[in-house]
């Protein structure tokens, strides 16, 4: 290799072009130490005294030509070192170490090296140059899902934020896609679970996504509605997901169903759903503020409050459900039913009542959370059923309920099969008091 470089520095410039790249050709077939030369033929090209025509074409064709080497580990082992040595000189060669880094990270990608890939894409030069709005997105984009596939959301949120700031110039629909996932990820990152369940279901009806992807995705949504915080806006994006024709498709139908039906869920079933989450969903909360001790406190049994996301979604759900159900309930029992020590039984309430989730009062002289009868129905306690019946009329005065009609008949015989079941029983409980009035009439005719 040494010989043959000598003799390439030797040729007038007109001829060495063709010598590099024919002697660059002949190494990447037939070398038995690939690395080693192509080491020494890098060194070469870039050094100071070699031509700079020459070497910006020759290093077109050598980056080009990396993706020929069959072993994919020695493939990643050229490219480690070829970069650190392009880039002391990129301000001459910068488009061949922008190619470059684009093909070590795909690499890199493909290996799921997501954080040294990401780290490759960020020392693109984008802000130089005459870049596009549509590469700068791209790249931006990838950075984002390569360091949330590494759960690094912080650094993920400056290149995102970057990447809105030039998105709505960017015209490429499969571009805006990959934005919007980016943009539904980062709000389910950020714990802001209701705006990424809506994201999620809106970019599952994308056409040009596969169908079974497009599941995968509503199952996204319903994960991030399940986990979002109680109240109204979770009842009308539990609404839109019950209703769409495609959820019994997917794994989390049954928490969903006893979610927007205001059912109470079982520990059990938290469990189970719990299995089927990312580390970030199951992010452990920090220690319950705010609970007022009783004198027997140390007596109390009970979780001192929701230990994870999972955990408070379900128990606000769970007081909501009762809300639904019972007039009034104790701090001790509201706290059997959510598996919490009265005081942080009481403590949830308050908080939810205070941010206008709850339409409730606290009588704590006799320990009994009053549920407000006459807003069950408005909106601070709203079901979720009633939510969707809005829904429904608001989508009628526009002229766009299709499901309204079937909507409505399931309720009407609903109510039909209630009426008949309350009928029956009404007539067996007067059959048993004239069964029980006429043997005593027998005897004391007797």
């Amino acid at each position: 290799m040494e010989t043959q470089l000598q003799k390439i520095a030797a040729l007038p410039q007109k001829d060495k072009t063709a010598a590099c790249l024919s002697l660059l050709s002949s190494t990447l077939s037939s070398s038995s130490s690939l690395e080693a030369d192509l080491t020494l033929f890098l060194d070469a090209v870039l050094h100071a005294d070699f031509p700079q025509i020459v070497a910006r074409q020759t290093l077109t064709e050598y980056v080009a030509n990396l993706k020929s080497i069959a072993d994919q580990e020695t493939r990643k082992q050229v490219m480690a070192m070829s970069l650190p040595k392009m880039q002391q000189r990129v301000t001459t060669f910068e488009e061949q170490v922008c190619s470059l880094r684009e093909q070590y990270a795909e690499l890199l990608e493909n290996d799921e090296e997501y954080s040294e890939a990401a780290k490759v894409l960020m020392g693109i030069p984008l802000e130089s140059g005459g870049r596009s709005n549509e590469d700068k997105l791209r790249v931006y984009v990838r950075i984002v899902r390569m360091l949330l596939e590494e759960e690094d959301s912080v650094t993920a949120e400056t290149f995102f934020n970057r990447a809105t700031l030039i998105v709505h110039s960017v015209k490429d629909p499969e571009l805006l896609l990959h934005f919007k996932l980016s943009q539904a990820r980062m709000f389910d990152y950020n714990r802001r679970f209701a705006e990424a369940a809506s994201k999620y279901h809106e970019i599952s009806y994308i056409p040009i996504i596969e169908e079974g992807e497009r599941i995968q995705t509503l199952g996204a949504a319903i994960i991030c509605a399940v986990l979002a915080p109680a109240g109204p806006t979770r009842s009308r994006i539990l609404s839109s997901l019950f209703r769409d024709e495609r959820s019994p498709e997917t794994e989390h139908f049954g928490i969903l169903s006893k979610m927007f039906l205001d059912q109470m869920i079982r520990p059990d079933e938290v469990t189970h759903f719990a299995s089927k989450l990312a580390p970030h969903q199951l992010a452990r909360l920090a220690p319950t503020t705010g609970v007022v001790l009783a004198p027997d406190a140390e007596l109390e049994e009970g979780k001192k409050g929701p230990e994870t996301v999972l955990d408070r979604a379900v128990m606000e759900h769970n007081v909501l459900s009762a809300s639904r159900v019972y007039n009034n309930i104790t701090f001790r029992g509201l706290g059997l039913l959510l598996a919490l020590r009265p005081s942080a039984a009481e403590a949830m309430a308050r908080t939810m009542i205070q941010q206008g989730r709850l339409h409730a009062s606290l009588d704590q002289s006799e320990g009994l959370i009053i549920f407000d009868a006459e807003s069950k129905e408005g909106d601070g306690v709203v079901s979720n059923v009633a939510a969707a019946a809005d829904e429904d009329e608001e989508k009628e005065e526009q002229g766009t309920a299709p499901a309204t009609k079937r909507w409505d008949l399931q309720i009407r015989q609903t109510l039909q099969l209630t009426e008949s079941i309350a009928a029956r029983c009404e007539a067996l409980l007067k059959m048993g008091v004239n069964g029980a009035s006429a043997p005593a009439a027998a005897t004391a005719t007797a």
